[in-house]
């Protein structure tokens, strides 16, 4: 199981001897992801992103219900919940 979480393309750079990297907003967080599985992103658009790789393009709605989701699991452990 691999654990992907969405974000914002922010901006891209890519160089002639280096991969496409995009500046990703993770909800305020910013870090670098690599975007060459998806090389058809541009900045706005939202990518799933694991272990420093974008591996697929999402539309905004998926993004939101998957904030939703976190945003829930976050409440439950603070409430000690599993």
């Amino acid at each position: 199981m691999c654990l992907g979480i969405p974000g914002k393309i922010v901006s891209i750079a890519a160089g002639e001897e280096s991969l496409a990297t995009g500046k990703i907003d993770f909800g305020g967080i910013f870090k670098s992801a690599c975007l060459a599985y998806v090389p058809e992103a541009k900045v706005g658009d939202y990518v799933i992103v694991h272990a420093g790789f974008a591996i697929s393009v999402i539309d905004e709605t998926e993004a939101a219900e998957t904030f939703k989701y976190l945003e829930e699991l976050d409440a439950a452990v603070a409430k000690g919940q599993p």
